[in-house]
C-alpha cells in the first residue's frame, strides 16, 4: 500500500503587483501556516520518502517551512510541469514514481490538487471527505492511502482519505 500526501501552497503574497504569478512569495500568514502544517505531520509520523513539488516560489517556500518541521531529508524533485498542473497531469507524476518510494509529498496549486485529491479519494470519513471536496484551502493537507503496490496502478478511486487538514484545525 503506498501513501500520498498532497499539499496545497500556503498562501501568497499580492503585495507586488508587477511579480508574475510564478514568481509570488508566500504571505505573512503563509510562512506561519506552512510549519505548522510541517509539526502536525511531524507529530503523526507522516514522513515522505519522496517530494513532488512545483517551481512557483511558494511552492519552494511552502516546502521549506515544512521540511524544517520534518527532521527528515525526503529526495526532492522539483517540476516546472507541476506550476498550475491539472489533476490528469498530476496523476502522470504519481505513477512515475518508482516502487522503492513508500510515501511520496507532492506540493502543487489549486485546482488541481484538491481535485485529484477528490478523484483518488474513493473512500474515507464522509465529514472529512465533505470539507475538502467543499474547499482545499491553502497549505490544505490531504493524507491518502492507495490501494496499490506500484505507483503506476494508481487511478482514480483507489484511495482512501485518512486525513484532511487544514491550517484553522491545528491549535
Amino acid at each position: 500500500m503506498k501513501k500520498l500526501f498532497l499539499l496545497r501552497h500556503a498562501k501568497s503574497s499580492w503585495d507586488d503587483a508587477s511579480l508574475p504569478d510564478h514568481d509570488r512569495p508566500l504571505s505573512d500568514r503563509g510562512r506561519a501556516a506552512a510549519p505548522r502544517i510541517g509539526a502536525y505531520m511531524r507529530g503523526a509520523g507522516y514522513l515522505p520518502d519522496l517530494v513532488l513539488c512545483s517551481t512557483a516560489t511558494r511552492t519552494r517556500q511552502t516546502l521549506d517551512a515544512v521540511l524544517s518541521e520534518l527532521e527528515v531529508e525526503p529526495a526532492i524533485e522539483f517540476h516546472e510541469d507541476l506550476y498550475l498542473a491539472a489533476p490528469s497531469e498530476m496523476l502522470d507524476f504519481v505513477t512515475s514514481v518508482p516502487d522503492t518510494v513508500e510515501v511520496m509529498l507532492l506540493v502543487g496549486h489549486n485546482p488541481g490538487t484538491g481535485m485529484l485529491a477528490a478523484a483518488l479519494s474513493g473512500d474515507g470519513l464522509p465529514e472529512r471527505m465533505d470539507l475538502m471536496r467543499a474547499k482545499f484551502p491553502t497549505t490544505g493537507l490531504a493524507i491518502i492511502e492507495l490501494s496499490v503496490d506500484r505507483w503506476k496502478d494508481t487511478i482514480g478511486g483507489c484511495g482512501t482519505l485518512k486525513e484532511f487538514v487544514r491550517p484553522r484545525d491545528l491549535p
